[in-house]
């Protein structure tokens, strides 16, 4: 039964200024013949000409595996997968994200009202999530229901609201989700399905957005796009023919029978649930600049910068972790580490004293792993009782970019070792540690992992690493973050909030300056390793955002 007509309480955002040219008495809404007008001239255009062929369907997807986790606009580049800066000392997120539904008709414009969005809010980290990417598996009958343009993919049933919910819950936390990945052309999810993570935004488009109670709750700001079903009509029709290769008859009866019942039924009447009611779509700039204001007053209530201060004074005068393993300090060691703490120390020298500690770090840290009683027959026939890894498979992940010089010296002693990269940087405006890239093995989660970076001062890029080794389902005890050296604070810090992640490092510096910077140090490890121009105060490689040209970690 169909649901009565909805009173909409929303306020309705202005309309679009008139064009150049029309009088300052134009009527809001245009005219009934200049709009049929201009649909007959579009759909016009989307009729193929006699005696052409029809392009070849094209496979589109909710999802593209291969789409770039980031938004570039004329002005900066957005993130729009990545990981939050919001983890305080004791490694837990200290607000939850702010979430945006954006509902509307098929073909509305949500989609691009939702980038309008992205690119005026200046917020570096953000995901949109479409609902287009939830629809149910389908069954064999429905399958060939959808094949004759027979199944009804706008009613509420036709999604996965118990999935979408559960998604949105873990993203709002700060978690990392498995999104699936649906082909509209066959109507059905592929076998690969995309992870995403949490972020300062999230932004969830779709035509039911508001049509489940569990989901409202969930949404911060509910923006409801209304655009005349003329356009929407045009629009989908341009967008079913040319991206999903279907027919104009298809389309059409697909509209009548089902789209435009279920948008009088079903969403229409959100509308009434709505924060705000964007009319015109896309074109509107007016209303979606009053939005971004309002968001911009929103999120500046829940801005949380990264607590360098409460990093470095949670843990003064305590001791060591007991998860803390320091290299023993012998001659031998403490000779390397005069060499390559001495500003006057040469690259060539420095690089070959480095790999050295590498290599002793590294096997010291194989120490740690765990064995099991083997016993082996020797060439003379005689049994020895010895030792064997005991866990499945040894994965390295290093930290670049100073964290990838160490991968030769992981090789060189774990056999088929696995290597996997993740790219941090620290903002330089707000100190904040930032997720760029991450290329992990598959099956991770199964292997004890040794994550690598050659300085730790903050422990803020340690312990988002780590935070991203746990999403991707590494147990916290199977982790060993390696150093070549480390400051007492960022000791401190990992060990808290993150109590089991094994640390070892061949020296620990007790003091950080002003800066956040090792003292006494050993300066920027990655200059002085790459050769690459020192920056002025000789800073350590975590505290400093590595070169835009050495951010290249497209490798296996």
């Amino acid at each position: 039964m169909a649901a009565p007509p909805a009173s909409v309480d929303a306020p309705r955002l202005p309309p679009p200024p008139a064009a150049a040219g029309d009088g300052p008495d134009r009527p809001a809404e245009r005219s009934e013949a200049s709009c049929e007008d201009r649909n007959a001239e579009s759909l016009d255009r989307l009729l193929p000409a006699v005696g052409t062929r029809r392009s070849p369907r094209k496979r589109t997807t909710s999802q593209c595996k291969s789409e770039p986790p980031l938004l570039r606009t004329s002005k900066r580049t957005i993130y729009t997968a990545g990981r939050p800066p919001w983890y305080n000392e004791h490694g837990t997120q200290s607000k939850e994200a702010f979430a945006i539904g954006l509902g509307g008709g098929s073909a509305s414009g949500k989609t691009t009202v939702a980038r309008m969005i992205i690119e005026a809010l200046d917020v570096p980290w953000v995901v949109l999530l479409s609902m287009d990417s939830f629809y149910k598996v389908l069954t064999t009958q429905q399958q060939e229901q959808a094949a004759r343009n027979n199944f009804n993919f706008d009613h509420p049933d036709a999604f996965d609201f118990d999935l979408i919910v559960s998604t949105l819950k873990k993203l709002k936390q700060g978690k990392s989700v498995k999104v699936p990945v649906y082909d509209f052309t066959t109507h059905s999810r592929k076998k690969d399905w995309k992870t995403l993570y949490g972020a300062n935004v999230i932004i969830f488009e779709g035509i039911m957005a508001f049509a489940d109670k569990t989901l409202l709750e969930l949404l911060d700001m509910k923006i409801f796009v209304d655009t005349d079903s003329d356009i929407r009509l045009v629009r989908r029709l341009r967008r079913d023919i040319s991206e999903r290769g279907r027919d104009i008859e298809g389309v059409i009866k697909q509209y009548n029978k089902f789209v435009k019942p279920a948008f009088d039924q079903y969403i229409q009447p959100t509308m009434r649930v709505a924060d705000i009611v964007v009319p015109w779509g896309s074109g509107n700039t007016v209303a979606i600049d009053l939005i971004v204001q309002h968001m911009h007053s929103q999120l500046e209530e829940r801005k949380l910068r990264w607590d360098m201060a409460a990093l470095a004074s949670a843990h003064q005068c305590h001791p060591l972790p007991q998860t803390l393993s320091v290299l023993e300090s012998t001659p031998q060691v403490r000779g390397m580490h005069t060499i390559i703490r001495d500003k006057e120390t040469s690259r060539d020298e420095f690089i070959f004293y480095s790999k050295r500690l590498m290599r002793l770090l590294i096997e010291h840290a194989l120490s740690f792993l765990p064995f099991q009683d083997c016993v082996v027959q020797t060439p003379q026939g005689q049994d020895y009782a010895g030792k064997c890894y005991a866990g499945k498979q040894i994965t390295g992940v290093s930290i670049l970019r100073a964290g990838e010089t160490m991968e030769p010296a992981l090789r060189a002693v774990c056999k088929d070792v696995r290597i996997g990269t993740i790219l941090i940087q620290t903002n330089q405006l707000t100190g904040e540690p930032e997720l760029h890239y991450l290329r992990l093995p598959k099956d991770i989660s199964d292997d004890h992992v040794i994550l690598m970076d050659c300085t730790v001062s903050t422990g803020a890029a340690a312990m988002m690493a780590v935070r991203v080794l746990l999403d991707h389902d590494v147990p916290e005890d199977k982790i060993f973050l390696l150093s070549l050296l480390m400051a007492e604070m960022g000791v401190h810090s990992v060990a808290y909030a993150f109590p089991q992640v094994r640390i070892l490092t061949t020296a620990v510096d007790k003091r950080v300056n002003d800066l956040f910077r090792i003292i006494p140090g050993i300066g920027n490890f990655g200059d002085r390793y790459f050769g690459t121009d020192a920056v002025p105060d000789g800073s350590d490689e975590e505290e400093w955002p590595p070169r835009a040209t050495l951010s290249e970690p497209e490798r296996a």
